[in-house]
């Protein structure tokens, strides 16, 4: 339960690069971003912040913001494109770099990359590699940008879709749902929630959330699981402790 700094802010302490640890972007950080030598940069870049930053912000750069999201735009728009792919099972993906505007994931492209996915990974490993692509296309195109050798092109909005912030419900896998979906889901949200299931033991419901599972010719296999109150055991030692109940996904 001890805040760490994230992977940028480690970056900056450990090359002695200024930062700013804001909790929101309120008028004290504008007004430091407007100011020199921020207001000299060339180009702001925008990862994984889950909130729309005003024009001010946008337009303090000579080259103005661009943004790395790890969606084919204008696919997936939103808060949750890597889960919401993974729940569609949507395996040509790609990630866009793009330059901000005022509305969500809305601003005209400036470069993607199509990925496609063979077999879904935990969410945590899919993050990786879509970052990772993500900042590796930055790299190859800002120079250009910066240069005026990329033209931007606008995005047919008429093909957007749209993404919605993950809840904990979404994690409930059931029983008769379809294997394939369920396995979606358990690799969708390995990270959070963490997929779950029910079940009835000693007259009451106990929650069971699923940490580690497969696919394989078209079933799904429940590999690890962490019963309510207790450590993550293997399903065969769960299936053991709670009886005919703890085998519905058998």
């Amino acid at each position: 339960m001890e805040l760490i700094p994230n992977v940028v802010k480690t970056w900056a302490i450990g090359h002695g690069v200024p930062f700013i640890d804001a909790a929101k972007l309120g008028n004290e950080v504008i007004s430091i971003l407007s100011g020199s030598p921020a207001s000299q940069s060339h180009v702001f870049i925008v990862a994984s912040y889950g909130k729309i930053i005003p024009k001010t912000v946008l337009d303090i750069p000579k080259h103005k913001t661009l943004n790395i999201h790890p969606s084919l735009l204008p696919k997936y728009r939103g808060p949750s494109p890597l889960p919401s792919v993974m729940l569609a099972d949507d395996k040509k993906t790609g990630v866009t770099i793009m330059r901000l505007d005022e509305e969500m994931d809305h601003g005209p492209i400036v470069a993607q990359r199509e990925i496609v996915v063979e077999e879904w990974p935990e969410y945590d490993e899919f993050e990786a590699m879509m970052a990772a692509e993500g900042a590796r296309l930055l790299l190859e195109v800002l120079p250009r940008w910066v240069g005026g050798e990329i033209p931007e092109i606008s995005q047919d909005h008429s093909l957007a879709t749209y993404t919605k912030k993950i809840s904990k419900e979404d994690g409930l896998i059931e029983p008769g749902a379809d294997p394939y979906l369920n396995f979606r889901k358990i690799q969708a949200h390995h990270s959070w929630p963490q997929a779950y299931f029910f079940i009835s033991h000693r007259g009451r419901n106990v929650r069971v959330k699923v940490t580690k599972a497969s696919f394989a010719s078209g079933k799904l296999k429940i590999e690890k699981v962490i019963p309510e109150g207790g450590k993550e055991i293997t399903y065969n030692d769960f299936k053991r402790g709670y009886g005919n109940a703890a085998g519905l996904f058998e």
